[in-house]
Parts: structure tokens; sequence; C-alpha cells
């Protein structure tokens, strides 16, 4: 069995960026991921612009030249796949972590592929893979998708899309001008997010205002049905006739996985898991967290800019602690 210093779950940018670190810094590492490089990145909408600038999204020295102003999910892509090829970064793909185990020196970790021992964990899994479920009837239907990947299935179709922050928006306006018979949005907020990016939201607003985009505000829908959809507005209940439903409602964490390794959550809103601001460190010792999982359900708190620190502070911790040893 493989004895390594640092166990890397994830294989975004930020699980990249522990790994560049703990290299640069003489650490034995591994980074696992239970799908491909960049996973989350990889499922976004085709046509996804980066709300950052190419040169927030850096990571380890490279950098990245994008042909937009805001880069695109393509050359985001492409741009981490030169990042891992340039560090020669020891990545294991499709190989989803199964059991965490501590002991006495540290962890022992059960893969699908085999098993490592590691004197500490970086949890690096991001929100993207859960969806926050409706929990409606009717949800688990065919025609609802929590992911939105382009327009094209949705020509000629009656979608209606749940939600009111930047995923939502993007697909309404997309599908609209991608021949959508009819988009309709339902929103439990008054307005539009006043985090929409800025050079979208007039966009959105100004349809919804002409009616080409109908939207329902301080509504929810509270059943699906294989034709038809019942929504709960202000005015009362409505049933609309309705081929699909994008619930864009948003992702969490993997409460249960971090439950298992013993990490603990806030009891209250945004129910972040527990960790040390200055050294990421959770409540089990050797165990830590970057990027966006820090944030709990607060999944817009922690992204790849503001997260990159937290590889450097991490990685100094794990160092620190060694040197308090000798």
């Amino acid at each position: 069995m493989q004895n390594i210093d640092v166990l890397i779950i994830g294989a975004g940018p930020i699980g990249l960026a522990c790994g560049i670190k703990a290299e640069s810094e003489g650490l034995s590492y591994l980074i696992v991921d239970k799908g491909t490089l960049v996973n989350s990145l990889y499922h976004y909408p085709y046509g996804m612009t980066f709300f950052s600038t190419s040169d927030k999204l850096e990571i380890g020295g490279v950098p990245f030249i994008s042909h937009n102003p805001k880069p695109t999910r393509m050359e985001a892509l492409e741009y981490y796949r030169r990042v891992a090829s340039s560090h020669q970064l020891n990545t294991s793909l499709y190989n989803a972590v199964k059991k965490v185990d501590k002991n006495d020196n540290g962890f022992k970790i059960t893969t699908d592929k085999f098993e490592v021992q590691a004197e500490n964990i970086i949890v690096a899994t991001g929100f993207y893979d859960l969806p926050h479920k409706l929990g409606i009837p009717g949800e688990d239907l065919p025609k609802v998708s929590h992911y939105y990947k382009e327009a094209h299935p949705y020509y000629d179709m009656k979608l209606a899309i749940v939600g009111a922050a930047n995923s939502a928006v993007d697909a309404a306006l997309e599908c609209y001008r991608k021949g959508a018979k009819e988009v309709t949005m339902v929103i439990r907020e008054e307005e539009i997010r006043k985090t929409v990016k800025y050079w979208v939201k007039p966009d959105i607003e100004n349809r919804i205002k002409e009616g080409s985009i109908k939207a329902y505000f301080q509504s929810e829908i509270i059943a699906i049905r294989e034709n038809e959809i019942d929504i709960e507005t202000p005015e009362g209940k409505k049933t609309l006739k309705n081929d699909f439903v994008l619930a864009m409602t948003g992702y969490e964490p993997n409460y249960h996985f971090l439950s298992e390794m013993g990490v603990k959550k806030i009891n209250e809103p945004p129910f972040a898991p527990v960790y040390d601001a200055k050294t990421m460190e959770t409540n089990v010792e050797g165990v830590y967290l970057a990027g966006v999982i820090c944030g709990g359900m607060e999944t817009n708190k922690w992204f790849i800019e503001n997260s990159r620190v937290h590889a450097d502070m991490i990685v100094e911790n794990i160092k620190s602690k060694r040197l308090s040893v000798i």
C-alpha cells in the first residue's frame, strides 16, 4: 500500500492548486477524483462564459490566455489540462473514494482502484455533484433536469426554468433565442438576483418586461406531471402546459461524505463545515477543506479566484506541524 503525505480529493482547479503547492514543498501527494479532470467545469453548459477574467483563474504560475474578455468553458478545460501536464501532476481520475479510516499514522483511504495511506487529507470536492432538490411530486420524471448543457433539446418545447441566479438566467435567454416555444421562469424571490452577471441582468429583465420570457415571481412549482406543472403564485395556484423542467436550484456539498470522516457542520444556515479559517483544518486533525466546499450551502462565497490561497494555507500548516515535532 502506497504511503503519501497528502491525499487530495477532487481534481478541480483548487485541488490541482493544492497538488502544485504540495509538490513545490517536497510533500508526496496524490489527487483523486470520481470523474475527469476539473469534472465540474466539464459539466458546465457548453457555451458558458466565466464571470472572472482569465488571470483570476490562473494557478501554478501557468498563464491563462483567453481570446475573450471573459474566458469560456472550452478555454478553461484546455487551460487546466495544460496546467496538469506542465506540472506533471499525480492524478488518479475516475476513481471515487469509498471509505476513509483514521489510524495512528493518519488515514487509510479505500478508493475504487486501490488503498492508500495518507498522513493528511485535503477535501476539495466542490458542490456541483449534488443538486438541491425541490422535494415535490414528479421531480423524478425524465422531463426534469437539474443540469443544463445546451438549448437544442428544448427547441419548439414549452420549458419551465426554476431559479433566478446566473445558471437559470443563462438557460432562459439561450433557450428563448434558440427557438423554445415558451420559456417560463418560476422564481421564489421578488426579482432577478442582484448577483447575476452585470452584462446579462438587463437582458433578462428586458425580455421579461416585454413578455418574451414569462416570469412568476414569489412563486414555486408544487407539482410536475407528464404534460403540465402546478405553480403556487401570489394570485393562487396555476396549472401550465409543459414539456420540460430545468430545476436550476443550486447544489450542495456532500455532507454525508464529510460526516463519515467525522467532520462537523454548523447547524444553521449556511450549514458550513467546521474548519479553522487560518489553517483550513477541520475539527478532525489532518483533514483540511479547500475551495467552495468551505461555504456549505452558501455556494457563491468561495470560487476559484478567492480560494486559490487555500492551497498555500493548508500546506504551510502541514509543514509547521512537522517542524514542531522535530
